[in-house]
Order: structure tokens, then C-alpha cells, then sequence
């Protein structure tokens, strides 16, 4: 079993499409840890504040297998084929870690934003404090403890899954 961690974002319908990727990743990989849910600013573009989280869950599945379903689950949910890079989205998930896998294909891992963006980095460290850094021997609460609070904003926001409402 492969232990993998999924950034989820969005900012458009954000309660909505939030649930539906919730509700989709439990369906493709069962048992799922959440972080807390975080209220960012747009990176690189303006637009609405998204919605970010980081997932955590074990899988059977291949890395090519796991970054297929997320596709699959955010063209379900009204990402568009051909999505620009800095733009609003329904629902944008990113393969963060696959154990301690080092990839270029099919997808870069550990994902770059770990280490750039503060909503990918602090719920990481709320659920993968102690796993080390495959590339920087870092564990994540050390590379969080680093990194600048200063430079994004980031609010938690009360969320409770399953959703009671």
C-alpha cells in the first residue's frame, strides 16, 4: 500500500465542489485523513478566494493509476480540458507525495508547491509533519517551520466531514 497526499483546491461553487471531490477521492481510495480547510487568495491571477486542503490516504493503485482517477474526478466536476494554469477551477487536485517517490512521469513528485505555497505546505504539515522530504531530507513540519508566513495569507475555515448538513 502506498501512502499518498492530494492537495485539493477551489474557487468556484467552493462548499459544492469541495464535497463532490471529498465524496469522489473517498469513493476511489476509501479511508481519508483531511487537514484543516484553508481560505487562500488566488496565486498568479485574480479571482475568488479558493478553498485548499490536503488529503491524505493508502492505495493499491499505481501512481499512473492514482493520477488518472484525479483527472477523472476533475473532469467530472467541471474542469475543462484545456484549463489555464493561474485560473479559477471547480475542483483542482495535485498528487503531492506517493510515498517517497521521486517521479518526473506521470506527474512531478513531490510536488514543487509543497515547498512554495503555503496552502499546499501547512495543511501538509498537519497531516505529514514528521515524513521527510524525498529530495530535501526535510521532514514537512521542518520545511513548514521555514518557510516565510509572511509572504501568502492563509484562514482556517470551519469544516466538519462527513458534511452533517
Amino acid at each position: 500500500m502506498a501512502q499518498i497526499y492530494i492537495s485539493l483546491g477551489t474557487n468556484i461553487n467552493r462548499e459544492h465542489y469541495l464535497l463532490a471531490g471529498l465524496t469522489a477521492l473517498q469513493q476511489a481510495f476509501g479511508e481519508l485523513t483531511l487537514s484543516s480547510l484553508f481560505e487562500s487568495e488566488p496565486v498568479g491571477f485574480s479571482g475568488d478566494a479558493f478553498y485548499n486542503m490536503v488529503i491524505g490516504a493508502n492505495t493499491a493503485a499505481t501512481v499512473e493509476q492514482v493520477v488518472s482517477i484525479m483527472r477523472d474526478i476533475e473532469y467530472a466536476h467541471g474542469r475543462e480540458l484545456n484549463a489555464q494554469k493561474f485560473s479559477s477551477r471547480t475542483l483542482d487536485l495535485d498528487l503531492l507525495l506517493y510515498n517517497s517517490a521521486i517521479l518526473t512521469t506521470p506527474a512531478i513528485i513531490p510536488r514543487a508547491e509543497i515547498t512554495t505555497s503555503a496552502f499546499v505546505l501547512w495543511p501538509l504539515a498537519e497531516l505529514a509533519a514528521n515524513f521527510i522530504h524525498p529530495q530535501l531530507n526535510q521532514t514537512i513540519s521542518e520545511l513548514w517551520q521555514g518557510f516565510d508566513k509572511n509572504s501568502q495569507q492563509l484562514r482556517k475555515v470551519p469544516f466538519t466531514w462527513p458534511a452533517t448538513h
